[in-house]
């Protein structure tokens, strides 16, 4: 659209993964498998917990919201991403694309949160047993997921905001499989000074931040964990963290690389978007159940119980 003599990009148009027709029906075969495990996977790590009552404990209450948080972050991204590998017009408005980036941003903020919040409950746990009921306390647990909430939304609507005031005059291809910052930031016709700073702000706080607490509660659980003489106390604490941890290093690995990355459009960069959104949040439900004995003892169970019929 040109409005005297500027010009206004009134689409977008998302470049994808590829061109090739059959590799397209390939990877949509395969991403649609992809999204429905890890809708599977993580609604029913949700109703396990919910339904066992062995498992209403912080450390499964802040899981249940990451489950949510995965299956949410899934849906943002995967059904734009399948649709485009069927059409052969793959554009966006710049209103579906800054909600997408807004919703992105937002989980990506709200998971970090939650994850440095899980690893705080760990070390209230092995560092402090005596008091870890007091510490965590429903209300506590509460708290700290509504301040993880909010800070993911917070950053999201600022970072999208300072977006949308961007102008856009073209070209408009965004060499992605989805609307992120990084990509249509390059697009910008007017000075990305503000969004750059406000991006660069969110990640060394938020990024670097709870990666901190992060490092320090594992330091702390390690250290308490290495004093404890009985091999076998040392083994139920690890055991215990190495979910977490793993689903903490995936998280962050993939992350970094991805956003502390110029944006290219590379082969390998795509990758890195494929790995951190679509394949990451089915990871999750899989390391928690797979790794994790109380997990699998209360699928066990729940799948056990009789139904009850009611007439």
């Amino acid at each position: 659209m040109e409005v005297g003599n500027v010009t206004t990009v009134t689409t977008f148009v998302l470049l994808g993964l590829t061109n090739n027709t059959q590799i397209q029906a390939a990877l949509f075969v395969l991403f649609l498998g992809i999204y429905l495990l890890t809708l599977t996977g993580n609604l029913t790590m949700l109703l396990v917990i919910r339904a066992d009552s062995h498992l209403h404990t912080p450390m499964y209450f802040f899981l249940s919201h990451l489950s949510f948080l995965d299956a949410f972050y899934s849906s943002v991204i995967v059904p734009k991403l399948l649709e485009n590998l069927l059409s052969k017009w793959k554009t966006i408005s710049p209103l579906e694309c800054f909600t997408q980036i807004s919703l992105v941003i937002f989980s990506g903020a709200t998971e970090a949160c939650l994850l440095s919040v899980m690893a705080y409950d760990r070390y209230q746990a092995v560092c402090h047993p005596l008091l870890y009921v007091v510490a965590m306390n429903k209300k506590v647990c509460t708290g700290l997921v509504g301040a993880s909430w909010a800070t993911g939304m917070g950053t999201g609507l600022v970072n999208s905001i300072l977006l949308a005031q961007q102008h856009f005059c073209g070209p408009n291809l965004v060499r992605s499989f989805a609307c992120e910052l990084p990509p249509v930031l390059l697009l910008t016709c007017s000075d990305p000074y503000v969004s750059a700073v406000s991006i660069l702000t969110t990640m060394a706080v938020l990024g670097l931040g709870t990666l901190v607490l992060l490092l320090g509660s594992y330091t702390r659980i390690i250290m308490t964990a290495l004093g404890i003489n009985s091999a076998m106390g040392r083994s139920k604490i690890f055991s215990t963290c190495s979910s977490h941890f793993l689903v903490v290093t995936i998280f962050y690995g993939s992350g970094v690389f991805r956003y502390m990355t110029p944006a290219s459009g590379s082969a390998l960069e795509q990758v890195l978007s494929v790995q951190y959104s679509v394949v990451t949040p089915l990871l999750n439900p899989l390391i928690y159940s797979l790794k994790n004995q109380e997990v699998k003892a209360a699928l066990r169970r729940v799948l056990a119980r009789k139904p009850r019929l009611t007439f």
